[in-house]
C-alpha cells in the first residue's frame, strides 16, 4: 500500500509539470541579466550523469488559442521555474538530447528541481502499470452499476497484481525475440504472468476436468452409438 500511495503522490506532483519542445516561440531565452542558473549534478543509475539547471520567475508567453481563445481582456502573466535538463547517455547508445521543463512555483528551490525530474521519469512507470491494469487485467471490461462493485473490481486487479510480483521466483522468463533477459527479481508482472503456467511444481497451473459430452448434447459429426429403439409389447 505505500508503494500504492507514493505513485499516487507522484500523479499528483506531476500535474504541476509540463514539457515543451526545444526550440518553441513560446519560451523565451533566459536573459543574461538574470540570477545565475543552479545546478545539481546527480549520477542516475540509467543515464549516468544529470544536470539540470533552472530559472526562476519565467513565464511562458500566451497565446489567444486553446483555453485562452476566448480570454476577455489581457492575457495573464503565469510565472514558474524553467528547468533544463542534460543527461551523459541513454539506454540503447541513443543519442541523448536536452530535456525543458516547466514547474508551476516559480521559487523552486535546488532540491526540488533534482525531486522534478525524477518525478517526470518515474511517470512512465506508472503509465505502464496503468495500461496493464486495462489491457490485461482487465480493470476497465466489466460493465460495473454501482461504486462499490467498482470499488471491490479494483481491490481485486490490486490483488491480482501483488500476487503476480509475488510469483517473480516461480515463473519462467519466457521472453520475446526483442526482449532482454532479466533475472528473476527484475521480471516484469506481464512477463511473469506469461511464464508462470510454464513452471513446474504444484503450484503450476492446470487445465480444468471436464465430464465427456452425453449422448444427447454431442454434436452431430462425434461417433457415439445410437440409442436402443423403444420396445412395445403388444
Amino acid at each position: 500500500m505505500d508503494s500504492l500511495q507514493d505513485g499516487a503522490a507522484r500523479v499528483e506532483a506531476l500535474a504541476g509539470l509540463s514539457r515543451f519542445r526545444r526550440g518553441s516561440s513560446a519560451w523565451p531565452r533566459p536573459p543574461p541579466t538574470r540570477r545565475r542558473p543552479r545546478s545539481r549534478p546527480p549520477t542516475h543509475d540509467r543515464f549516468g550523469q544529470v544536470t539540470a539547471r533552472c530559472w526562476g520567475r519565467l513565464h511562458p508567453k500566451l497565446e489567444r488559442r486553446g483555453s485562452w481563445a476566448n480570454h476577455q481582456g489581457e492575457l495573464p502573466i503565469v510565472e514558474g521555474t524553467l528547468v533544463h535538463l542534460t543527461v551523459e547517455y541513454l539506454p540503447g547508445n541513443r543519442d541523448p538530447k536536452p530535456l525543458w521543463l516547466w514547474h508551476s512555483d516559480p521559487d523552486a528551490a535546488a532540491h526540488d528541481v533534482d525531486r522534478l525530474w525524477r518525478i517526470f521519469l518515474r511517470r512512465f512507470d506508472i503509465e505502464h502499470t496503468f495500461r496493464f491494469f486495462k489491457q490485461t487485467l482487465g480493470l476497465t471490461r466489466p460493465r460495473l452499476r454501482t461504486p462499490g462493485q467498482a470499488d471491490r473490481w479494483v481491490w481485486l486487479i490490486l490483488a491480482a497484481y501483488a500476487q503476480l510480483r509475488l510469483a517473480r521466483p516461480l515463473a519462467e522468463d519466457l521472453r520475446r525475440p526483442w526482449e532482454k533477459p532479466l533475472t528473476p527479481d527484475q521480471l516484469t508482472p506481464a512477463r511473469v504472468r506469461r511464464g508462470y503456467p510454464a513452471s513446474d511444481g504444484p503450484w503450476a497451473l492446470q487445465p480444468a476436468r471436464q465430464k465427456p459430452p452425453s449422448p444427447a448434447q454431442a454434436a452431430p459429426g462425434d461417433a457415439h452409438p445410437p440409442p436402443h429403439p423403444a420396445t412395445r409389447s403388444e
